[in-house]
């Protein structure tokens, strides 16, 4: 989200595509549970086989495409990204006269912790626009002892929670592993939520150097497969994607899949059988966007086709989801062939139906029906944010400049604890701004004010297209 070059023309960022490669993983099949020959063993981790990288044919068409959203923005909104349907039982511990004695100290050493730091990417930006008697104050020191943790979730306050955590690991008894691990995930996500990579891989290495060094081997069996959160093993792979390995990041997540196929199939009960089956759909998902940010959007689409297979009939979400994919690629017939499909499930609501029209429409180059389409959303679902961004792109391409803006300043309007954390809103915004008149840097410095009252931690200030220095 950087600010373009001098005398190049602005652009509008993308809500949910990311940037894509062509890696493909060595089992294209994620959801496949029966044996195979080749299937890592329980014991033994064999890396996953990655395919030769092929340079994606497919350039953008135009400087600002309609916003078309991704696996990963799917999951956030209408396709499987928050399932209203509960989550399956965890499966049971077992019988706790055979759980071996844990006691690890270690995880609770104040040692293992990095300071947090008390400033973030808005104060320069606010120091240097914002005068001091209307510059709004923000609290930067993490204190939570004022606040209840629902309050912290809700205004993104990730280093008040980032501090709470580790209050409450240091204060924790050794005994207690189950809350420990627990209180660590939460510390790791919010210092991730902070963008505070390096600090996150570093102490998501402290955590793990202990784990692996309980003994015996039977232990610490115990220890990963029954009280180790599934979501620590998730963020130990993100941890080579912020190394900058996109290759080992993929082997990681494949190594990951794997292991929840096998827990699937020795599962031993429906309940624990379907929670493996759950959690390996959401890796294939996070393998799947991690294949559009290679570019390679064809092995992305291969690895969610066996979802389209199972059960009665295939999820529209996920139909959707694979013919967004395709259409990003330039494959039109296709997506349209899956947009078909999506529609032709009862299951299937209006507002995804006309999105994929309008996405189709916007490929096809009719803005007038894609602006329809959207606006069809927007009449169901008026604070639909990325309705609200794609309806601003589709505007534009008609020379609607004026109505593009007015329509993302009523959602700033009406949604800003919403509205004003989302950055390529912001940054759509800011670029329609400079696209409009001179007067770009007095509204993006009233964006700025707006968006530090309600903003919280952890944004990217680039996005508002204001230089730092």
């Amino acid at each position: 989200m950087a600010s373009n070059p001098p005398g190049a023309e602005p652009s509008l960022s993308r809500l949910s595509i990311p940037p894509s490669i062509a890696v493909a993983p060595s089992d294209p099949n994620a959801f496949r549970l029966e044996d195979s020959d080749e299937e890592s063993s329980s014991s033994e981790r064999q890396p996953s086989r990655l395919d030769v990288m092929q340079e994606s044919a497919m350039q953008a068409s135009q400087e600002i495409p309609l916003n078309t959203p991704s696996v990963a923005e799917t999951t956030h909104t209408a396709e499987l990204s928050r399932q209203s349907k509960p989550q399956p039982p965890l499966p049971p511990i077992g019988d706790k006269d055979n759980a071996p004695d844990l006691f690890l100290p270690g995880l609770v050493s104040p040692n293992l912790f990095l300071p947090i730091p008390n400033t973030d990417p808005l104060t320069p930006l606010l120091t240097k626009y914002v005068p001091p008697e209307i510059r709004p104050a923000r609290d930067t020191s993490g204190n939570w002892r004022q606040e209840d943790f629902h309050t912290l979730v809700m205004t993104n306050s990730w280093r008040a929670i980032a501090r709470m955590a580790r209050d409450r690991i240091v204060a924790s008894k050794p005994q207690n592993l189950a809350v420990i691990l627990d209180l660590w995930y939460l510390r790791l996500s919010s210092l991730a939520r902070l963008r505070l990579f390096n600090q996150t891989s570093a102490e998501c290495t402290h955590l793990f150097s202990i784990l692996a060094s309980v003994q015996p081997r039977s232990a610490r069996t115990y220890l990963y497969e029954r009280l180790l959160p599934f979501e620590l093993e998730v963020m130990r792979t993100r941890t080579k994607y912020w190394a900058g390995d996109a290759l080992g990041y993929l082997d990681e997540l494949t190594f990951v899949l794997k292991s929840c196929k096998r827990r699937a199939r020795a599962a031993g009960t429906e309940g624990e059988r379907e929670m493996w089956k759950e959690r390996a759909v959401r890796i294939a998902l996070i393998i799947a966007s991690q294949l559009i940010e290679m570019k390679d959007h064809a092995g992305a689409a291969k690895l969610l086709e066996p979802l389209c297979t199972q059960g009665s009939r295939p999820s529209a979400a996920i139909l959707s989801c694979i013919g967004r994919i395709q259409l990003e690629s330039g494959h039109v017939a296709s997506a349209t062939e899956y947009f078909r499909q999506a529609e032709e499930d009862p299951n299937c609501d209006s507002s995804t139906k006309e999105t994929n029209n309008a996405l189709l429409a916007a490929a096809n180059g009719d803005w007038e029906s894609a602006i329809r389409a959207l606006r069809s959303v927007l009449e169901e679902e008026p604070d639909n944010a990325i309705a609200i961004n794609d309806l601003a792109v589709a505007l534009l391409n008609t020379g609607q400049l004026q109505e593009g803006i007015e329509l993302l300043e009523d959602a700033m309007k009406s949604s800003p604890a919403t509205v004003l954390v989302t950055e390529p809103f912001l940054f759509n915004l800011a670029t329609l701004y400079e696209l409009r008149s001179t007067t770009a840097f007095e509204k993006k410095r009233h964006l700025l004010i707006e968006v530090a009252k309600w903003s919280g931690d952890g944004l990217r200030a680039t996005c508002l297209k204001l230089p730092a220095v």
